[in-house]
């Protein structure tokens, strides 16, 4: 039996978990390729340039891209997509721009058709031609990305140190962001608004309002993109940016982080469904379309199987994460990701009572490493078992460092010994920092002495987590990836195929349906 690693792993093991979460990904990538939605279609839109809101319906808060939508849905209907009745509408009825059309959308002036023969050809050419024009923007955001990092430099050392900055007001978020990268954060994450990924919707402009998180807009995107290429200048170094697209925006939030040149992007395929209660259809039809866009960027993706931990025992559930990391590997890897943007998620979660926990951590941190080698895995701090005991969360913290430098994250997302107590204060984030940075630069090139006896506990236990992802993936693959998630599976939360918000907004493609952001980013993939 040949073998691999320092958890000495069998290959063929390993390729079978692949060849079986292929086999139960595979049905639900088929079903997302013959599908679209209202945030698919919005998407495209978004990617031609339509930006504002409506002034004179639902108070002002509804975005142009829905009043197009959802008036072509109820006129002709969306399973031709919306890129032939509007473009068809801009040739022939004479508007100015896309921006004029939807302001005559708003004043109920518009009745879309959809074109056939040579009327449709014209209209698909003008439609590739507008939405080709926002890819263009997004290979540009991609060059310029590569001319900083190159110009700047990145981060000396890996993992990179990840910090969240989100206090509801761009305005205060912009210095605090500018101050954690001073202090050594090379990645700032911006959260989202409580509740905006079930928002149908995505609000336009800088915001000041968001509770527990800012709302995720384009105009803020641009803002903190330009405050952290500022502070970059300054430090020495590229500051990467992460927001989130996921909820029931996904491929609009998706578009935007294109448009406007972020780096990094929470993007789960099972997330929204498991913990927003989104309907799986929706879900996984709006994951592919943004994984495209994120490929065609060179934006990184960060995964959620941390989150399973927070609601599952991280010990006897630890096989769910690996069998949703593949998953998420495979599903992402068809949208045309590349292993350097797969920032699988996985968390130190474990009960800290437990005896030989540290040891376990370990073994689940260094299997991930192993499994996924070139992925720039995304290491994620204790929370669940954090108490409001400030002096053994920040020891907690400590180990859970070093876990990280021990098996080669890629991404550290720094933790607070104030977690779950208040939101954390500048001084809480300095300290945390200070934590990180000791472990780094005292244990930061320990991965190449650790290696774990072949008979030990971390390695046993790393391959008995393997095996049974295999004979759970076996289990799915024979009943389908819908059947597991509805049965709770995944996190202990059962999501049946049909439920969960959104349904609505799925559409079937009729013969002849024509998505010019699809194609040109299947191309690109």
């Amino acid at each position: 039996m040949s073998q691999q690693g320092k958890l000495r792993l069998d290959p063929r093991t390993v390729a079978k978990a692949r060849r079986l979460a292929a086999r139960a990904a595979d049905p639900v990538i088929a079903m997302a390729r013959t599908h679209t939605t209202v945030s698919v279609e919005r998407a495209t839109l978004r990617l031609a340039g339509l930006t504002g809101t409506d002034p004179g319906f639902a108070g002002g808060d509804t975005p142009w891209v829905n009043r197009v939508v959802d008036t072509v849905r109820e006129q002709v209907g969306l399973e031709h997509g919306v890129a032939l009745p509007v473009w068809h509408e801009l040739r022939t009825g004479g508007h100015g721009s896309l921006a004029d059309l939807a302001e005559k959308v708003g004043a109920g002036s518009v009745r879309f058709a959809l074109p056939t023969g040579r009327d449709a050809d014209r209209a698909r050419t003008a439609a590739a031609k507008a939405v080709g024009a926002g890819i263009t923007r997004v290979d540009r955001n991609r060059r310029e990305r590569d001319r900083l990092v190159k110009r700047l430099g990145d981060p000396r050392q890996k993992p990179w140190i990840y910090l969240i900055v989100a206090t509801g007001d761009i305005y205060e978020d912009i210095p605090q962001a500018q101050a954690a990268a001073r202090e050594g954060a090379d990645v700032v994450a911006v959260i989202r608004s409580t509740g905006q990924s079930l928002l149908d919707y995505v609000p336009e402009g800088a915001t000041r309002q968001g509770y527990a998180g800012t709302y995720a807009t384009q105009e803020n995107f641009r803002l903190m993109r330009a405050a952290l290429d500022e502070v970059g200048a300054e430090v020495g170094r590229y500051v990467r940016l992460t927001n989130y697209a996921s909820g029931l925006c996904m491929p609009e939030i998706a578009a935007l982080a294109g448009l406007e040149r972020l780096d990094m992007m929470l993007n789960d395929s099972m997330y929204g469904i498991l913990f927003r209660d989104i309907n799986p259809r929706r879900t996984f039809i709006d994951q592919r379309f943004s994984r495209m866009v994120h490929a065609r960027a060179g934006i990184i993706i960060n995964t959620g199987e941390d989150n399973y931990l927070t609601t599952a025992d991280a010990v006897e559930a630890a096989h769910t994460v690996t069998v949703s990391q593949l998953l998420n590997e495979r599903f992402a890897k068809e949208a045309g990701l590349a292993d350097w943007q797969l920032g699988l998620g996985h968390a130190f979660e474990i009960n800290p009572d437990l005896p030989d926990s540290f040891r376990l951590e370990l073994a689940h941190a260094l299997l991930a490493r192993e499994l996924f080698p070139d992925a720039p895995l995304k290491w994620m701090p204790p929370t669940k078992h954090m108490t409001g005991d400030v002096f053994r969360g920040y020891l907690l913290d400590g180990f859970f460092n070093l876990v990280g430098a021990m098996t080669g994250q890629g991404i550290l997302l720094v933790g607070m010994m104030t977690e779950a107590v208040v939101t954390p204060l500048l001084s809480d984030r300095d300290l945390a920092l200070q934590n990180v940075r000791y472990v780094l630069s005292a244990c930061g090139g320990l991965a190449e002495d650790f290696h774990p006896p072949r008979d030990g506990l971390i390695a046993t236990r790393a391959r008995q987590v393997l095996w049974e992802a295999v004979d759970l993936l076996t289990d799915i693959a024979d009943d389908g990836l819908m059947n597991a998630i509805a049965d709770g599976t995944f996190g202990i939360t059962k999501r049946p195929v049909d439920g969960g918000k959104g349904l609505d907004g799925v559409v079937a493609h009729a013969d002849g349906y024509y998505n010019p952001a699809v194609e040109l980013l299947e191309a690109g993939a």
